[in-house]
């Protein structure tokens, strides 16, 4: 049997490689590791977080990662892999961080009522008052993105952003 190989150049639309750096892709990643350390750091100073999660927050023990239960976790609870789909995240990934979440006090596994053999992964009280701060937190950060960028442009980001996620 034999294979060929095709390889075909298409020229750069450009020789100045600063596009790489100011696409679109990257500036909105950028905007959202500078919006999630905001958080945190909005968090690791809010009194009414439980102190040994906000002292977490504080020295940079909890990440961007671990928001993703913070965002994802139904207030009822779910399973780990119904949590580990809505995060966009592997099964495997997402045990790591409810395990880490689970040490920290922040979810705890309890037993499924529709299923004895599955658990549900919940918010503990501490987990709580964890989501309120992080409500309290992202309003904050919101309104200083607001400030920041002005009323008009920070409406103009938001529809264009939810266009853009929901197409």
């Amino acid at each position: 049997m034999v294979y060929y190989l095709f390889v075909t150049t298409t020229p750069l639309t450009t020789p100045d490689a600063g596009w790489r750096q100011t696409h679109l892709g990257r500036l909105l990643g950028h905007a959202m590791r500078r919006f999630d350390e905001r958080v945190l750091h909005l968090m690791a100073q809010d009194a009414e977080v439980p102190l040994a999660l906000s002292n977490l927050a504080a020295r940079g023990q909890i990440s961007a990662a671990h928001i993703h239960i913070t965002r994802h976790l139904a207030l009822e609870g779910a399973r780990l892999q119904e949590l580990a789909v809505s995060a966009g995240m592997s099964k495997q990934a997402m045990g790591k961080l409810v395990d880490q979440c689970e040490a920290w006090g922040l979810v705890t596994r309890e037993p499924d009522e529709r299923d004895g053999r599955a658990k549900r992964v919940r918010f503990t009280p501490a987990g709580l008052a964890w989501l309120g701060g992080f409500q309290r937190a992202v309003l904050q950060a919101e309104a200083e993105l607001k400030q920041a960028v002005g009323l008009e442009v920070a409406t103009v980001i938001a529809l264009g952003l939810e266009a853009y996620a929901c197409a």
